[in-house]
């Protein structure tokens, strides 16, 4: 049943991308009395966001391991990556711009990473927190013809997410 649940829920995450590069809305966020973004968002959507100053910061900032970099480009050819995370969240904050920038650096292409806002409850839209087991934010899943293949929960069990990113693409 659970493989049934992520297979739509995969449907859908497709579904979305084709309609549209975003599918959001922003709630208030009750706690910091700022906006918080919930649903399918893009890359751009968090770069260009004015209130969203860590996501610069947090780029530029980011010291690329050309190890990593090189053992992911080798192995990522066929793999797609589902994020969530939370725009409220300072882990989220400190790790997808620096996700993005590993990225590129890899020449992993943005249109094959679909990115999935939750609010502080970790709920988001369809259900998907539910249907993929996400209890902390932000969780880095590579998915491989339909299915999980591992996924790096907030800094991982290392605390070199693309070190375990790397690990993950190369698994047979």
């Amino acid at each position: 049943m659970r493989k049934l649940i992520c297979l739509a829920a995969l449907c859908f995450l497709g579904y979305s991308q084709v309609q549209a590069q975003s599918q959001y809305y922003i709630q208030k966020d009750t706690v910091s009395g700022g906006h918080l973004l919930k649903g399918i968002i893009s890359r751009d959507v968090l770069a260009q966001d004015s209130t969203f100053t860590w996501w610069k910061e947090n780029f530029v900032a980011y010291a690329k391991d050309n190890e990593h970099v090189q053992k992911f480009a080798a192995n990522s050819k066929d793999v797609e990556l589902v994020v969530f995370m939370g725009t409220w969240c300072s882990d989220s904050h400190y790790i997808i711009p620096r996700l993005f920038s590993f990225l590129d650096a890899a020449g992993f292409p943005s249109s094959r990473v679909t990115l999935i806002g939750t609010d502080r409850a970790k709920t988001t839209i369809s259900h998907l927190t539910q249907a993929f087991g996400i209890t902390n934010v932000p969780t880095i899943m590579v998915m491989q013809n339909g299915k999980e293949k591992g996924r790096v929960v907030e800094y991982g069990k290392t605390g070199v997410a693309e070190a375990e990113l790397a690990a993950i693409t190369a698994l047979p």
